[in-house]
């Protein structure tokens, strides 16, 4: 039984991209589903799928490359907020990661959103992870 199901999720995509994995297939939640749609939009995926069925659903993402080195997009991939100590921002003081290279995650009030994306709607909450 997973009791983190999102330390499980960035697992799975750190896994599979170090194994040099085209496609990684993860069991679908809401959270998971935002989070995928983040990593997307910042480039750090190829593309992605929701696959329904009668329970839970699953994700297939589509893992990218650097095309002359063939070394993963996604270098490394945090959790940051564990169940056992949450880490929690106010707007005014949300995490740059590797100076602005690289993206912060944030669960807040007004959904899943990027650190920049929460700076500029004036919004704090759980920093989930970072990504570069």
């Amino acid at each position: 039984m997973v009791t983190d199901t999102i330390a499980d999720y960035l697992t799975r995509v750190r896994n599979a991209s170090r194994a040099g994995h085209r496609v990684v297939e993860i069991p679908s939640s809401k959270v998971k589903r935002e989070i995928t749609k983040i990593l997307f939009d910042q480039g750090y995926i190829l593309s992605y799928k929701f696959e329904e069925d009668k329970f839970q659903g699953t994700i297939k993402i589509a893992l990218k490359y650097d095309k002359e080195t063939k070394e993963p997009v996604i270098r490394k991939i945090q959790r940051v907020s564990k169940p056992g100590l949450r880490k929690y921002t106010g707007a005014d003081t949300l995490p740059r990661v590797l100076n602005g290279l690289g993206i912060a995650i944030v669960s807040t009030s007004h959904g899943v959103m990027t650190s920049k994306q929460a700076k500029n709607e004036n919004v704090g909450g759980e920093v989930l992870c970072y990504v570069y």
